[in-house]
């Protein structure tokens, strides 16, 4: 018999069920308030490891991993590295299948610390470093994706053995944002590297790619935008590339085999949200792929995605403690936590919408309006606004804010010289750490006193 039964007063007292599109599939409310992701308590958690705290359940990334596998094949779903790298979580995409890209020799070195397969990595990025380019051919990695005209001589000078690459494609903005509901659309195409499909430059780039006879040119990549929810983006963009590869097939002859068409695929950040409906995306997309290339008398190519906080946005959960309270004559509730800007700055970045909870002990007063801020005394320092957490909230008292597991991390800085914090796993029980908090020590290591001498 639950507390509920055997007091019927406190019915309303209780939290209410955890919305399983915002929490990690293995999240469970108790009846005492305390929630618990992997079988491990957040509470317990808090008290190990500190706060901020970032957690984050191993078998809801294996399960994302495992839809996108199944709905595309997994040698055809490429994780998008910049949404959280560890090298914890590159070893579980290894596990799964997936294929794997990375911005930076830094990423790349990460995924060669855990053995990740060098032919299922895939360089990406507007701006490749020598260093980065360096180190991708140095590894082995199996596709380049060319971005601007300046990468195929530095790449070809670089090259002792055939590459395969793909050529970024800019489609017309118009069309690319048409019935996309995209929250976040891509930056307009005057602000980004890759190849308008119109006019002549794709043309050009194409021959000088070809040119080079180490160069493998294979297919096309392209990226649409991010938090979108709707298939109208994605099938005008497939059919606009398939377009594009009998073009080039008919003036240059070139037969190309492979298409990515990117990630942003919507998740849900709070309760009201919608979802991503990835089985009948991907359905929908292979259909308009048949269409289109029947309409164009070509073979049907390779259909790749590349979601990143598709897979483990859900997975993440990040833990505040309480520092102050206020509360106003109009009944909205200001709280400040022990976080904010410098481990989680999506919401000042780009205005992205999370939620919040309170742990650990079941409150008796209604909810109020409430905004949670951070410590750094900005006007942007906001996590959470309007959030519907009780109104007895008190300085110690534990927050839970659900869909952290992407862009959190990785953006994460030190800000008013504070340390990031630690990156826990749970999984059947068990908790450990895959990235430790950073110390005030490590804060000052690279700091140097101009007085002392080497």
């Amino acid at each position: 018999m639950t507390l509920a039964e055997l007091i019927p007063s406190l019915r309303t007292s209780l939290p209410a069920h955890l919305h399983g599109d915002v929490w990690p599939a293995t999240a469970r409310r108790d009846e005492h308030g305390e929630i618990s992701v992997g079988g491990v308590r957040l509470g317990e958690l808090a008290a190990r490891f500190g706060t901020p705290a970032y957690v984050l359940d191993e078998a809801d990334v294996r399960r994302r991993c495992r839809e996108y596998a199944r709905a595309f094949g997994p040698g055809d779903v490429v994780y998008a590295a910049k949404a959280l790298t560890c090298r914890g979580v590159l070893r579980w995409i290894a596990d799964e299948g997936l294929s794997l890209g990375v911005q930076s020799a830094g990423q790349l070195a990460t995924a060669a610390a855990v053995g990740f397969p060098a032919d299922r990595i895939v360089l990406q990025g507007d701006a490749k470093s020598p260093t980065d380019l360096a180190a991708a051919l140095d590894h082995g990695v199996g596709t380049i994706v060319i971005e601007s005209g300046s990468e195929i001589p530095r790449l070809a000078a670089l090259l002792r053995r055939r590459q395969r690459v793909l050529l970024r494609v800019l489609p017309d903005w118009d069309a690319g944002r048409v019935d996309t509901m995209s929250m976040l659309p891509a930056a307009p195409v005057a602000d980004r590297f890759g190849v308008p499909a119109a006019g002549t430059t794709l043309d050009e780039m194409v021959r000088r790619i070809t040119d080079q006879p180490m160069l493998e040119l294979v297919g096309l990549d392209f990226y649409l935008g991010s938090r979108t929810s709707r298939f109208g983006g994605y099938e005008r963009a497939i059919s606009h590339l398939v377009a594009t590869m009998a073009a080039l097939a008919q003036r240059h002859g070139t037969r190309l085999t492979e298409i990515n068409i990117g990630g942003g695929h919507a998740v849900p950040g709070t309760d009201t949200d919608g979802q991503f409906a990835l089985d009948a995306f991907a359905s929908r997309a292979r259909k308009v792929l048949r269409v289109a290339c029947d309409e164009h008398d070509l073979p049907v190519p390779r259909l790749a995605v590349a979601p990143g906080r598709a897979i483990v946005a859900r997975a993440g959960v990040a833990l505040y403690r309480v520092l102050a309270v206020r509360r106003d004559p109009d009944g909205h509730q200001l709280v400040a936590v022990d976080g904010g800007l410098s481990d989680n700055p999506r919401p000042a970045l780009y205005g992205a919408r999370y939620t919040a909870v309170l742990l650990g002990r079941l409150s008796h007063a209604g909810d109020q309006r409430t905004t949670v801020v951070g410590r750094h005394d900005e006007s942007g320092d906001v996590l959470v606004r309007d959030a519907p957490l009780p109104g007895d909230l008190r300085p110690g008292d534990l927050l839970a804010v659900p869909c952290s597991g992407a862009y959190q991390l990785s953006l994460a800085s030190n800000y008013n010289l504070v340390p990031r914090p630690p990156l826990v796993a749970v999984d059947n029980g068990r908790a450990r750490l895959l990235v430790r908090a950073e110390t005030l020590n490590d804060v000052l290591a690279r700091d140097l006193d101009p007085d002392i001498e080497e």
